[in-house]
């Protein structure tokens, strides 16, 4: 399914992080969907706008290296 230009979206302004660089909102946005799942469960759909935000605003290769950190249970952040 191809998306319209009004399907995407990028992240909206957080208040938390009014830089420019918005490497901590990627990273705080990771951890916010991870454990929102882990509390409320995989199909909570509230959880997704963290997922959202996280994919919009961080390079593939960090997701996928932190996911496969998480696998191996080495991790760093607190989820």
């Amino acid at each position: 399914m191809i998306k319209s230009p009004a399907d995407i979206k990028t992240a909206p302004f957080d208040p938390r992080f009014p830089n420019q660089n918005q490497t901590r909102h990627c990273y705080q946005s990771y951890l916010d969907f991870h454990r929102c799942q882990k509390v409320r469960g995989e199909s909570y759909e509230p959880c997704n706008y963290f997922k959202r935000v996280y994919r919009s605003l961080c390079p593939n290769e960090w997701v996928d290296k932190w996911d496969n950190q998480r696998a191996e249970g080495t991790f760093p952040g607190r989820i």
